[in-house]
């Protein structure tokens, strides 16, 4: 049973990664079978799989028409932009108010490990290596607001957005305000103030699906 679990969450990780980087792009029908194969895996830990991501709206099931992948629409950015700015903004003021000393050193870490990779103007991947340090800082500004809840909900809010990310990568590339962005509100938390910090945040967030509308209103 645990071993089945173990495969169950690997099948998970493995398949969302694929659709929220477009690896499987949006509307694209899946066999399980063969997505088992490929994966080389069991077909019991894979459905099991597809059903969590199904619950967290990445997949569609369908008596009729069998499994796809969810389709990207404007309504989903309006909706997603909705909740991600009211639970980050709420993110960053409980950090602000409940952060340890540890949380302010990780927060700290990344923050200079975007400043690191921002500077590496020849590096071709970039925005997608400063993409992902900006996804583990926005988990450990959540940690640091020490609510389980709250971070459960942002991390499955996060895989729906970043997928909006990889759309509109070509046009896009990583925001340039975001390392400045990121040091304001690291400064914010760990001077305790959470008017700042969350809205410091909000105006980042916004900023993320401003920029995003603007790239999917052209396609």
């Amino acid at each position: 049973m645990e071993l089945e679990r173990v495969d169950t969450r690997r099948a998970y990780e493995l398949i969302r990664a694929q659709i929220t980087t477009l690896e499987i792009a949006p509307g694209s029908v899946i066999h399980e079978q063969q997505l088992a194969e490929e994966l080389d895996m069991g077909l019991s830990p894979v459905r099991e799989a597809l059903k969590l991501l199904a619950h967290d709206s990445l997949v569609v099931i369908t008596p009729r028409y069998g499994l796809y992948v969810a389709e990207v629409n404007v309504p989903d950015l309006e909706q997603l932009s909705e909740m991600r700015m009211a639970l980050e903004s709420l993110s960053a003021r409980l950090a602000a108010l409940r952060a340890t000393e540890d949380d302010i050193v990780v927060l700290e870490a990344l923050r200079l490990e975007q400043a690191r990779i921002s500077a590496e103007d020849s590096a071709a991947d970039s925005s997608r290596r400063l993409f992902d340090v900006d996804h583990k800082f926005h988990q450990a500004v959540a940690r640091a607001a020490h609510n389980q809840y709250l971070a459960d909900a942002l991390e499955r809010l996060f895989g729906l957005s970043q997928r909006l990310w990889y759309l509109a990568l070509p046009q896009l590339g990583f925001l340039p305000s975001a390392v400045e962005t990121h040091l304001d509100l690291v400064d914010a938390i760990e001077n305790r103030d959470a008017d700042r910090a969350e809205r410091i945040m909000r105006g980042h967030v916004q900023e993320f699906y401003d920029q995003v509308r603007k790239v999917l209103a052209k396609r």
